[in-house]
């Protein structure tokens, strides 16, 4: 299953390199994916802690705004095929400091708050 590969060979080295390494909440959505059982077992044994959040949540999922920055950059190229793509993206995210990540990070309670008080509807995020 390629997520499992992706949490087996990103997800600690990501955290360090944010400098949480243990230390983090690791969020996911209901996806399938997500809700897999062998993922499932994974994240019981390697992600202490862990925030369930409803499927296509923008508000609370901080990775959507990651995305939005990459793909802003992304446009300023013109794409010529699909390996010119895949170099352009691996370009610019090489680019993104791991501050944006880190601030994204640090915006979760604040993004939770506001979805407590909008009673789960749409916020700024």
């Amino acid at each position: 299953m390629i997520y499992l590969d992706i949490l087996h060979n990103s997800l600690k080295e990501s955290a360090k390199n944010l400098g949480l390494d243990g230390n983090f909440i690791f969020q996911h959505d209901n996806d399938h994916k997500h809700t897999a059982r062998n993922v499932k077992m994974w994240c019981l044994f390697h992600c202490k802690q862990q925030l369930h959040t409803p499927p296509q949540s923008p508000d609370n999922n901080v990775i959507e705004n990651l995305w939005a920055t990459l793909e802003t950059a992304v446009e300023k190229h013109k794409i010529r095929n699909k390996a010119h793509l895949k170099q352009v993206l691996q370009e610019e995210r090489g680019k993104m400091s791991s501050d944006i990540t880190k601030k994204l990070v640090e915006s979760v309670p604040r993004r939770l708050e506001d979805i407590i008080k909008t009673k789960g509807n749409a916020t700024k995020y």
